[in-house]
């Protein structure tokens, strides 16, 4: 019971000690960038840079207790920095102490409100991103991280943030560029390819930034030229309730659910990804209830917002993580850097950094499964580019929303108009198949063998009968029985049965008999309600396709055995 709500508890008991050494280093890189760029995002949402390190400890250090996902590292991220900018900034009216209470107790609430979701179960909503969603988020941040990162690593500081309007800018400010910091960010690429090439178990991400900030500090270049990423102020957070009034509460309360689609769903989708790339599955109501409480402790101890980051979360899985436990070492190396470190942490060249972010990205790119997608299926191809492209046109969530109803249309569509078959003999097989297997299939004379292949409900169900109707109509020989294979209709819905009923009617009028094979059980619920068995009548619905062929035929001939008996006893009188 307790393993259920702890994972790292399950994992530590089948931990193997060789996955130490590999936690612990990749927990150092992760710190290496997560310090950094927290400070950074902090920066964007309109924070102090040590408020950046606070969502950075605790947080973190709760998720990996909670968290299903053994690579998701939770942090500031950038699309939930700037909405809390967005939306919080013209509820402070200027007033910076009160923008920082409105910011921790939006992260609370939003945090509550995910921990009920996870108890009641809401993290199914995870299951509406198809794989192709996957492949296409992924293949969409690592674009948006490298375009992100190549203004830091030219010396160029890009005011725009949307991946088309900063490509434009760094392609019309390129004579900008600053020589140095571009010399530094391609030394450390360079550094970490050579190290992938010969050393590919190394703290690649570790061994290249510290190289480039000794390097830094001993050529002691112009910062104007190489920017670093400057003082930082050292301490722990502390526990506070922050106060904003009833009145702050109501205007947050709506900002707060909105948070929460933007956080689980970043946050699922990072975990997601990473999950199906090292083979192994998450629990959606665990991670709703991890990143929830994660908000909470984050908002009561100094932080904002957290939520999936998907560049530590790349660093992590380049550097050979295995478990939470690099959550760990990550939460406790940054609490040790904000206590001790903060002076050295100032030489960092934002280049470099911004190097590790680009490599990292680059490893994330999964152009082989989109390639794949599009030979085997073409709208699952489109659904993963249009997800690529929302991602990097309109933003993470927004992108990621429009797939998803594709997706969802998509779905309605094909059970709107199912696909469905017609059976009958298939040389070479047993029984009764789809007439397409072969072209040398042939229906049996006046019996018309048909298959739904997907729920009877109630916006299928007038397409149904038209279908079923046409199909009569359009027989080259007008059919005697129409036998409906009800195998694969797995739902039932009260206007499907009328549907039935009403086929059943047409049919008649016709001169055509209805046959109903293979039911599922709950046909009886709806039909003996509302009389569809009772018309049919049970001598017409069959447990088999070839039971109910059989008594087709048997009564075909009977049918035609009785003018003759009629006849001959005519002739005898």
């Amino acid at each position: 019971m307790l393993g259920d709500w702890l994972p790292l508890l399950r994992d530590l008991r089948v931990y193997r000690r060789e996955w130490l050494a590999r936690d612990v280093i990749a927990g150092l890189s992760v710190t290496a960038v997560q310090i950094p760029t927290a400070i950074a995002y902090a920066n964007l949402a309109g924070f102090p840079p040590e408020t950046g390190l606070y969502a950075s400890m605790l947080p973190v250090l709760v998720y990996a207790l909670f968290g299903s996902s053994r690579q998701l590292v939770l942090g500031p991220d950038a699309a939930t920095c700037a909405m809390l900018a967005a939306l919080l900034m013209p509820l402070a009216h200027g007033d910076g102490a009160y923008y920082l209470r409105l910011s921790a107790a939006l992260a609370i609430t939003a945090g509550l409100l995910m921990v009920i979701g996870g108890m009641t179960r809401l993290g199914f909503i995870v299951n509406f991103f198809a794989r192709p969603i996957l492949i296409g988020f992924l293949n969409g941040i690592a674009l948006s991280i490298i375009v992100g990162q190549l203004g830091k690593l030219l010396g160029i500081v890009v005011q725009h943030r949307d991946f088309g309007p900063s490509l434009l800018e760094l392609a019309r400010r390129h004579a900008e560029a600053e020589l140095p910091s571009l010399a530094v960010g391609l030394a450390t690429l360079l550094i970490l390819i050579l190290l992938k090439r010969f050393a590919p178990r190394s703290p690649m991400a570790l061994i290249a930034l510290l190289i480039a900030g000794i390097g830094v500090y001993l050529a002691g270049p112009d910062p104007e030229q190489v920017k670093r990423v400057g003082e930082v102020p050292s301490g722990l957070p502390a526990f506070a309730l922050p106060g904003i009034g009833y009145q702050g509460v109501q205007g947050i309360f709506m900002n707060a659910v909105g948070l929460v689609i933007v956080s689980f769903t970043s946050g699922m989708l990072t975990a997601r990804s990473f999950a199906e790339r090292n083979r192994y599955s998450i629990d959606a109501d665990q991670e709703m209830r991890a990143i929830g409480l994660a908000n909470i402790f984050s908002g009561l101890f100094g932080g904002f917002a957290v939520t999936g980051a998907d560049s530590r979360t790349a660093v992590n899985d380049a550097s050979g993580g295995k478990t939470q436990l690099v959550s760990v070492t990550a939460a406790l190396a940054t609490a040790g850097v904000a206590l001790f470190l903060a002076g050295p942490l100032g030489y960092l060249p934002i280049p470099a950094l911004a190097a590790v972010l680009i490599f990292s990205a680059w490893g994330l790119l999964d152009l082989a499964s989109v390639q794949r997608l599009r030979g085997i299926d073409h709208f699952e191809f489109t659904l993963s580019l249009v997800t690529t492209v929302g991602v990097l046109a309109i933003g993470v969530l927004p992108g990621v929303v429009i797939a998803i109803l594709m997706a969802l249309l998509n779905v309605l569509i094909k059970i709107y108009r199912p696909p469905d078959t017609l059976m009958g003999r298939v040389p070479g097989l047993e029984g009764y198949n789809d007439l397409n297997l072969a072209e040398d299939s042939s229906p049996l004379p006046g019996i018309i063998i048909y298959r739904f292949d997907a729920p009877l409900l109630f916006f299928n169900a007038e397409y149904f009968k038209a279908r079923v109707l046409s199909l009569v109509d359009g027989s080259a020989l007008p059919p005697r029985w129409f036998i409906f294979n009800a195998e694969s209709v797995s739902q039932l819905d009260s206007t499907g049965a009328l549907a039935l009923r009403d086929v059943h009617a047409a049919l008649e009028e016709r001169g055509v008999q209805l046959v109903i094979a293979r039911p599922k059980l709950y046909m009886r619920k709806f039909g003996q309600a509302l009389g569809v068995a009772e018309k049919l009548g049970t001598d017409n619905i069959f447990l088999s396709v070839r039971s109910a062929v059989e008594s087709a035929l048997e009564r075909d001939s009977q049918r035609a055995a009785t003018p003759q008996v009629s006849g001959a006893a005519d002739g005898a009188r």
